[in-house]
Formats: structure tokens, C-alpha cells, sequence
């Protein structure tokens, strides 16, 4: 996606709403647009966390006169879970209390809260736990798809389960054998349900790619739902959009001898035999 396009989405994306009009208005994915929507939410909230906080003792009033946080949210144009989470720690509710209202709302600690907090959670796609909840099913249909192609295409490999413990830090999948593509020899593969827009490159690269390539040597980041045209990573790592990546046949060079069996493939024939009896 050019970065023209991508702007003028984020800057249409400010609400679930929008999100819903313009993949109608446009023939658009509405996951991927959603995931745009995500970003724009999160960096706002993150900017302005505190600029609410220094606000929120004035805010609480409001609410003790009768206006419901909800509105307060929307006037504020802030995520409304997060704004409900400031307001009750305001109103003297002690922190672990808050989350578990949040996440009980029957635990609330009267009729009013109870009902206001379930019209947060109802309004609020990203910081609720049902959204929390759908982006880790995006990020496991994304780790998923690559172990789908890794077994497609008889790839041997380790997830972060596997390497737990061994590392500071792992990738989705450490290839038991280098993969060639372009004469370039991939170790691991990192699977992201998200799309790579400078900012998310950044972080991502700063936070994990960087250090796998000091660990492992080269490799490969795969964007789900894409990333920003012309984005550039470092030498060592390559950047695919999950249509591309799908479509790739890589070069399996022979297993050498002594290497590593395969890992978690689904095709019994490909499974090393189970080792003989003492």
C-alpha cells in the first residue's frame, strides 16, 4: 500500500464506525482497516494518556453529577475501557478491584458502575477484553498460517514454545535448516497479524527483528495484512505481505547430516522414525 493511501485511511479510521463505512464505501478488507483503526487508537491513547489523567479528578465530578463516563470517553475522543479504568481508580477503587470490574462486571461495586461499565466494554473494540481477545486470534491464525506453510513445503522448525528458556529472545519459527530465497539463507521467519507502517517497523525491529539476526543470522518478517510500499528493513531481513509470502516456493537445501529432526509437521511421512528401544 502506498503511503498516500495508507494516510488517507488512517486519518478517515478515527472510529469502529468508520471503520465499518468506508470498507462498505471503498470494497475494502474491514480486518485490514480495522487493523489501521488500531494503530490510529493506540498512539492517540498512548500520546494523551496522561494529558486525560491530569484531568480526571475534574472529570470524576461530571460523572458524580450524573454524566456518564461513557459520554465523558466520547467528548475526550479517548478509548472508553481506558477512560473507566482512570475514572474508578479516581473514585477511590483499588487497582486490582478496577481490572476485575472490568473483566466482571457483575463484581462492580453498585448498580450504576456495574451498568456503565458494561456500556464501555460494549463501545470499546480495542482495550476491552473482547478485543484483547480478538487480536490474540489474529496473532494465532497468523503463527497458524506460517506452520501451514512450513509443513507445505517439508520445512522442519521450532516455535517459541519449543526454544523457551533457551534464548532471550525467539522468533515464531527457528528453521531447523536455512531456507534460500534469492541466494539469501533465512534461520527464522516471525509472523505479525498487523500491518508494517514506518511506525510499526520501527518498534518491531528495535524490539525483536534486530536482535534475532544477532542470534540466529538472517532471516524473514511476514506482515498479514501488509505493510507501507517502499518500507525498508536491514540488511538480513526480508519483509513479505502475507499474498506474497503464501505464493513463494523456497529452496530447501538436502538435510545435512546431524542436523536437527523436523518439528511439528503434519505429514506423518515426513516424520522422523521414533527412535528404537534401549
Amino acid at each position: 500500500m502506498d503511503r498516500a493511501t495508507y494516510q488517507r485511511l488512517l486519518d478517515r479510521l478515527a472510529t469502529y464506525d468508520d471503520v465499518q463505512r468506508v470498507a462498505r464505501e471503498e470494497h475494502l478488507d474491514e480486518e485490514l482497516l480495522f487493523v489501521i483503526h488500531t494503530h490510529r487508537v493506540t498512539r492517540d491513547a498512548t500520546r494523551r494518556f496522561y494529558v486525560v489523567k491530569r484531568q480526571i479528578a475534574r472529570l470524576a465530578g461530571q460523572w458524580k453529577r450524573g454524566r456518564p463516563m461513557l459520554d465523558i470517553a466520547h467528548e475526550w475522543n479517548f478509548p472508553p475501557v481506558l477512560l473507566g479504568q482512570q475514572m474508578l481508580g479516581e473514585l477511590g477503587i483499588p487497582r486490582k478491584k478496577v481490572w476485575g470490574t472490568f473483566l466482571h462486571p457483575e463484581s462492580a461495586p453498585d448498580a450504576r458502575v456495574r451498568r456503565e461499565v458494561e456500556q464501555l466494554l460494549a463501545a470499546d473494540m480495542i482495550y476491552s477484553p473482547r478485543g484483547m481477545e480478538l487480536q490474540r486470534e489474529r496473532g494465532r491464525k497468523g503463527e497458524e498460517r506460517l506452520q501451514r506453510w512450513l509443513d507445505k513445503h517439508g520445512i522442519g522448525f521450532r516455535t517459541e514454545n519449543d526454544l523457551r528458556g533457551k534464548y532471550a529472545k525467539t522468533p515464531d519459527a527457528l528453521l531447523d535448516e536455512p531456507i534460500i530465497f534469492y541466494g539469501q539463507k533465512l534461520r527464522w521467519i516471525e509472523s505479525k497479524a498487523n500491518f508494517g507502517d514506518d511506525v510499526e517497523l520501527r518498534k518491531n525491529l528495535k524490539r525483536q527483528l534486530g536482535p534475532y539476526t544477532q542470534l540466529f543470522g538472517e532471516g524473514a518478517v511476514v506482515y498479514w495484512y501488509g505493510y507501507v510500499d517502499g518500507a525498508e528493513s536491514p540488511d538480513g531481513i526480508l519483509l513479505w505481505d502475507g499474498t506474497t509470502f503464501e505464493g513463494i516456493t523456497p529452496i530447501v537445501p538436502p538435510r545435512t547430516e546431524g542436523s536437527p529432526a523436523a518439528h511439528h509437521s503434519r505429514d506423518p511421512a515426513r516424520r522422523p522414525p521414533p527412535a528404537p528401544p534401549p
